[in-house]
């Protein structure tokens, strides 16, 4: 199963409102369990058909216990410029859960800054997902106006990440 279709089935139990799903192949058994009264917050946990049976939870139980590590820039900085609306701006979304990194490592340099442009294909982060580090692309041209994001910090699929000026 691809990490595409174990996100989607994610998402989609979390929107019904469903406590508990059970899927299970010859490759992969993965449960998806919802707090009750939580209806967005889903717990996961994916075992593989290994001799070494791996449990995983997803980030998304990380960000119920520590929900002081969410940011929530528009309510903690000041706008951009004044008089300037976001609405303009294009976001750069989060493909998949996981903890957000803005450079390949702590003594390496940041892959982009704000006021940096960039285009499709340029890489703007990484994202650690089951000890996996996935480059992330643009898939816009523009200008970084903000980040949304601090390093280090869990991130939420479709969550986003940066805003970019297409102008």
């Amino acid at each position: 199963m691809k990490l595409t279709e174990i996100q989607d089935l994610i998402k989609f139990v979390a929107k019904s409102g469903v406590s508990e799903v059970e899927l299970e192949t010859k490759e992969v058994k993965i449960v998806i369990k919802t707090p009750a009264g939580r209806k967005n917050e889903a717990q996961v946990v994916y075992q593989q058909a290994m001799p070494a049976q791996q449990y995983i939870q997803a980030a998304t139980q990380q960000a119920v216990q520590q929900p002081s590590t969410e940011v929530k820039a528009p309510a903690t900085t000041p706008p951009i410029a004044s008089g300037n609306d976001e609405s303009k701006y294009l976001t750069i979304k989060s493909p998949m859960i996981g903890t957000f990194y803005r450079s390949s490592g702590p003594d390496k340099p940041l892959f982009v800054n704000v006021g940096d442009e960039v285009g499709p294909g340029k890489v703007v982060c990484i994202i650690e997902a089951m000890k996996l580090f996935n480059e992330i692309e643009s898939d816009i041209k523009g200008k970084i106006v903000k980040v949304l994001v601090n390093d280090a910090t869990p991130v939420e699929y479709d969550q986003p990440l940066f805003l970019v000026d297409p102008s």
